[in-house]
């Protein structure tokens, strides 16, 4: 038994032991888990290549999807935190109910460049108007579907004038290149792949006609029970960003090495992607609600949720350099 005395001795000794035990760091097995959604690798090659997560508190676990609709059906279902998309496929899945929120935005420098297009190389389709009465192929919500409507919108014809076919990126590449659909609207690395490898044409691309807007969308779920890991991966997500300005060959490289990229594909894709962090204001917002109401105007959506809802502008600090 210990005596008064004994005790006493102890107590330091076991105080000091508690606050020993406190300031270690914590086990895999005891960090929260932040379970990131990456489309054809990109932020993950990202982050990779910058060594942006570099001593995070907390772990990441990756899931990689082929396209934007596949990430945001997995974001609204929980399966996913956070992930990477284009605004118009978010703003898509928004006015479908889908419980999610921008937590940040990027501009592309090259405008909406890295949308387009595309026919194969013998077609006879050269412009905009000559997509009349034809088979065209591209993801139903996607940034893919919403540059056609602007490109048929600006050639005086009406998406009933031409014949959608509403496909995966993978299944439209093959459609594209078989003959079974006379072009296909599509973005970021399977635009290299057509142009690069299918040697396709482009006919009209995205600038001009999009805003060159992304965002990194979150479930409301994982903004309420892991805001500050959330937050202090988008800083570094941010860091990542404008360190890829100055590093795309290294980004690249490790961009082709993830996704089994040939590496001109990659270093197309590349020069495609640059976007700059920029806060959540009104001006990104205005441009959200045009993007709505073009599906609107469409018919692509039944209705209109007020876009000031998908917005949180709370992470805001995070993206300042």
């Amino acid at each position: 038994m210990l005596t008064s005395s004994s005790t006493r001795i102890l107590w330091p000794a076991i105080l000091a032991a508690f606050a020993l035990a406190a300031c270690q760091p914590k086990s895999a097995s005891d960090q929260t888990v932040l379970r990131i959604a990456s489309q054809k690798g990109g932020t993950k090659s990202l982050v990779l290549a910058s060594h942006a997560l570099d001593g995070a508190p907390y772990k990441v676990e990756w899931s990689e999807f082929p396209s934007a609709q596949a990430l945001l059906e997995a974001l609204g279902a929980g399966a996913v935190d956070a992930g990477a998309v284009g605004d118009a496929p978010f703003v898509f899945a928004f006015a479908a109910g889908d419980k999610i929120k921008v937590v940040e935005v990027t501009r592309a420098s090259g405008g909406g460049g890295g949308t387009a297009v595309l026919v194969r190389a013998d077609s006879l389709i050269h412009t905009p108007t000559d997509l009349r009465g034809k088979r065209i192929a591209t993801g139903r919500g996607s940034i893919g579907h919403y540059l056609l409507l602007r490109v048929l919108d600006r050639a005086g014809l009406k998406p009933s004038d031409v014949t959608l076919v509403f496909l995966a990126p993978g299944d439209a590449r093959a459609a594209f290149t078989s003959g079974s659909v006379d072009a296909w609207v599509t973005w970021g690395s399977y635009v290299g792949l057509a142009q690069l490898r299918d040697h396709a044409r482009i006919v009209a691309d995205g600038h001009g006609l999009l805003s060159g807007i992304g965002f990194e969308a979150a479930s409301d779920g994982a903004i309420a029970s892991k805001h500050a890991q959330l937050d202090d991966f988008l800083h570094r997500l941010a860091q990542a960003e404008r360190w890829e300005g100055t590093h795309k060959t290294e980004y690249a490289a490790v961009l082709a090495k993830e996704t089994g990229l040939p590496l001109d594909v990659a270093l197309y894709t590349v020069s495609q992607a640059r976007g700059e962090p920029t806060p959540i204001d009104a001006s990104v917002i205005e441009e959200e609600r045009a993007t709505l109401r073009e599906y609107l105007n469409a018919g692509v959506i039944p209705s209109a949720p007020a876009i000031e809802g998908a917005f949180d502008a709370s992470f805001n600090d995070a993206v300042k350099p």
